[in-house]
């Protein structure tokens, strides 16, 4: 299994949950690598919920492990992409078309969900209707404070901002609206002070 039990933090950090099904006519799920094991996990509590679903999954670095077993799932719709930005579009698309009682499922990796879940409150859905399921990778998605550059896949604390360079402390604290923790400058008071990288994350 790829489940991950996240410890007691800030109110502001993201708590993820276990997809179940809702009732609804359309059904928007979206996945990363194996957060495709929580949507087969969805499917098995309710086989009839594959006949309304759109999935949106980025298989990343599990190649076919999982797609052919989502294919086989008969969904209404399958998309399978190679990054949450080339996914996008047809996303924004699917959010543009949506009628009231839309269901939301994310798995996967932080990243995807807190993504997706910005794009689905932009397009004025609540978020009561979202669900989310963590699975698979623990790496982040980090905001340098000072330069406002995105680093993906964040996997030590400190880290270097990709952007800036500065070497930036991992903190909990949490931006729904850009989707991405904050990382605030380690030796702004003592330049060059940086204690070694410690592996957090995977």
């Amino acid at each position: 299994m790829s489940k991950f039990q996240f410890p007691k933090s800030i109110a502001s950090r993201p708590v993820y949950g276990t997809l179940a099904p809702r009732p609804g006519k359309a059904h928007l799920m979206m996945a990363d690598a194996e957060g495709a094991e929580a949507l087969l996990d969805l499917a098995a509590q309710d086989a009839g919920l594959m006949g309304k679903a759109h999935i949106l999954y980025i298989p990343r670095d599990t190649g076919q492990t999982y797609t052919d077993r989502l294919r086989a799932l008969e969904p209404a719709q399958l998309y399978v992409g190679p990054s949450f930005d080339a996914a996008l579009p047809r996303l924004r698309r699917v959010l543009s078309d949506a009628h009231m009682g839309l269901q939301v499922y994310l798995a996967g990796t932080e990243g995807l969900m807190g993504r997706a879940a910005a794009e689905v409150t932009a397009a004025g859905i609540p978020l009561g209707a979202v669900q989310t399921e963590h699975r698979g990778s623990v790496a982040r998605r980090m905001q340098c404070v000072h330069c406002k550059g995105i680093t993906e896949d964040v996997t030590t604390d400190p880290f270097t901002c990709s952007h800036c360079g500065l070497n930036l402390f991992v903190r909990d604290h949490y931006s729904r609206r850009l989707a991405a923790f904050q990382g605030v400058c380690i030796d702004a008071e003592d330049p060059g002070n940086v204690p070694e990288p410690v592996e957090l994350y995977k």
